[in-house]
């Protein structure tokens, strides 16, 4: 096998972790940088390959809620008010990101190459996943129905407030540190601030489109022309392989969170946490 041939077999491989951990409350960026590590794949100093597969993982988003971004669209241009109402919160949660991130993006980029952060981040942000769930009104069983009903001031996407869009927005500013999970922080932000599990979910794909696609084209747009033609070809079949990995991962979990939590995906996080933590000492890198 040649090594050109090896490389594109591992974007695919990484194209398939991109599109499987993007939705997931366990950070695709870590898992991209960690198994990107481990099988020795090098795309550049830039990353560009990592931040345009990802938007592979979105437009599968995109495709699956199609008909309910159609009428989004449609709704807003045509002045129906609560599609007016909910493009509205989509622009103030994407706000925060888009001007925090242009303002520390260079600072931010440097936290990649200290895998200790990966550690940290991960290990917490499970324990604040577990911590959450443990609240009685997030809890899934009959008993605290009455303490859900009165946290929970938001069931439907239409019915999320500004205040409760620009919590989630502030939050996915956290996402911007390698492991935190830009899903993990908007869905469990928007929980802690009163909308439903499934619908802060759904707000979080919602959200993930302009967000990745501001993140692609600056990427792009910065360091682009120094892309290698096997880089070009490796992030075309990557980004496929994010695309279809995604549509498969999207429906499956909209299904398992209308009936279980987010604990597992907690607990996974402190595990994987821990291996690395176990990892980077015996590789005495700490």
């Amino acid at each position: 096998m040649t090594d050109s041939m090896l490389f594109f077999i591992k974007a695919v491989f990484l194209g398939l972790i991109e599109g499987i951990t993007e939705f997931l409350p366990i950070s695709s960026t870590a898992h991209l940088l960690l198994v990107g590590d481990w099988i020795g794949f090098d795309s550049g100093n830039a990353k560009v390959f990592e931040v345009v597969i990802q938007f592979g993982s979105i437009l599968a988003v995109m495709w699956v809620f199609r008909s309910r971004l159609w009428q989004l669209v449609h709704g807003t241009f045509t002045g129906v008010r609560s599609e007016v109402l909910f493009t509205r919160n989509l622009i103030i949660a994407f706000l925060p990101a888009a001007v925090i991130g242009a303002l520390t993006i260079k600072y931010i980029k440097m936290l990649f190459h200290h895998p200790i952060v990966f550690v940290v981040t991960l290990i917490a942000g499970g324990l604040i996943m577990l911590w959450v769930e443990r609240k009685p009104h997030f809890a899934k069983n009959a008993s605290n129905e009455t303490a859900a009903s009165e946290h929970v001031s938001a069931r439907t996407l239409e019915e999320i407030s500004w205040r409760q869009a620009l919590a989630v927005g502030f939050a996915q500013c956290l996402a911007m540190v390698p492991g935190t999970s830009r899903s993990g922080a908007t869905i469990i932000s928007g929980m802690l601030a009163g909308i439903h599990r499934k619908t802060a979910t759904e707000f979080s794909f919602f959200l993930a489109m302009p967000t990745m696609l501001a993140a692609t084209a600056y990427d792009l747009y910065k360091n682009g022309v120094g892309i290698s033609p096997d880089v070009s070809v490796a992030i075309i079949v990557g980004f496929i392989a994010a695309f279809l990995s995604a549509l498969l991962v999207v429906r499956a979990l909209l299904t398992f969170i209308s009936r279980y939590t987010y604990r597992p995906f907690a607990w996974y996080r402190i595990a994987l946490g821990l291996v690395v933590l176990l990892w980077l000492w015996r590789s005495g890198a700490m």
